[in-house]
C-alpha cells in the first residue's frame, strides 16, 4: 500500500479526499503550518510516496485581514515543505493545491498557459508558492504537480462563500460567470493525477460556466432578472485534464443537492 502524507486533512478538500480514497495509507500532519520546526519534524520522521499539500487559510477576507499570518501558513509553509522533501533525496510525488485566483478575469475559457494575474492577496500567495515550487524542485527527484482549482462549494464551507451565503439568506445578487466543480470530482481528478504521477500545471474545473444569478435562482426557486453583460468572469479550459481520460461526473444541480442532505 502506498503512503500519502497530507496537510489540511480536516479541511473540506483534505477530509473529502480521505473519505473518497480510503484505500490509501495516510500520514496526517497535525502540527502548526506556521512553524518551520513542526514541518521539519513531520517530514524527517516519516516515509511517504506522495505528499498532498491542502493546508491553507482559504477565505479571502481572512487572508486580507491578517496577511502576515496568512503568508506564514499559505506561502512560507509551502517553501518549508518542498525544501524538506527535497532534502530527503527520495522519489516523491508532490501535489500543491493552488487556485483559479492566480488568474485574472476573462470572457474566454482560461488555459493553463494564460498569463498569471492574481486578483487578490490569496491568489498572490498561491502564485508566489507556484513560482517557488518550480524553482526549488527543479532538477530534483521530487515530481511536482500543481492543481489550479476553480470554484467549488460544500455544506461545511464558511458562510462567506457564495453558495452557503445564499442558503443563509445573506448573499448579494451578482451577475458573473464561474466554473463550479463538485468536490467529489476534484478528489477523483487528483487521484488520477496521483496514479499517473503527472507533473506540471492542471486546471481543476468542470469546464462549464454558470452565472451566479442562475445559482441564486435555483436555490431561492424564483425568477431572476435578465442576465446581461456578466462582469469579472472566470471559467476554465479543461482540455488538458480531459486528455488524461478524465471527465467530471457531477453538475451544479448535484452540487446543490448535497446541501439539502446536511
Amino acid at each position: 500500500m502506498k503512503t500519502c502524507a497530507i496537510t489540511g486533512h480536516r479541511g473540506v478538500l483534505g477530509s473529502s479526499f480521505i473519505k473518497n480514497n480510503p484505500d490509501i495509507k495516510y500520514l496526517k500532519f497535525k502540527g502548526d503550518l506556521s512553524k518551520k520546526k513542526d514541518i521539519h519534524n513531520f517530514i524527517k520522521q516519516n516515509s511517504f510516496d506522495f505528499f498532498l499539500h491542502f493546508g491553507a487559510i482559504v477565505p479571502t477576507y481572512k487572508v486580507k485581514n491578517n496577511f502576515n499570518y496568512a503568508k506564514k501558513v499559505n506561502y512560507d509553509s509551502t517553501i518549508n515543505i518542498v525544501k524538506e522533501i527535497k532534502k530527503k533525496k527520495v522519489n516523491v510525488w508532490f501535489f500543491f493545491s493552488s487556485s483559479s485566483h492566480v488568474y485574472g478575469f476573462s470572457d474566454k475559457k482560461i488555459k493553463e498557459t494564460n498569463k498569471i494575474k492574481p486578483i487578490n492577496s490569496y491568489g498572490k500567495l498561491k502564485a508566489l508558492s507556484e513560482i517557488s515550487i518550480k524553482k526549488i524542485l527543479k532538477n530534483s527527484k521530487v515530481k511536482f504537480c500543481i492543481g489550479r482549482i476553480f470554484s467549488f462549494t460544500h455544506k461545511n464551507q464558511h458562510k462567506s462563500f457564495f453558495v452557503p451565503s445564499v442558503f443563509k439568506g445573506n448573499a448579494k445578487e451578482i451577475s458573473t460567470y464561474r466554473d463550479f466543480i463538485d468536490v467529489r470530482d476534484i478528489c477523483s481528478l487528483i487521484r488520477t493525477l496521483m496514479n499517473k504521477e503527472k507533473t506540471g500545471i492542471f486546471n481543476i474545473a468542470s469546464g462549464k460556466k454558470i452565472n451566479l444569478l442562475k445559482i441564486f435562482s435555483i436555490i431561492k426557486k424564483k425568477k431572476i432578472r435578465n442576465i446581461n453583460n456578466p462582469q469579472n468572469n472566470k471559467f476554465a479550459d479543461i482540455n488538458k485534464i480531459k486528455s488524461l481520460g478524465w471527465k467530471p461526473k457531477y453538475n451544479i444541480y448535484d452540487i446543490l443537492k448535497s446541501f439539502k442532505k446536511k
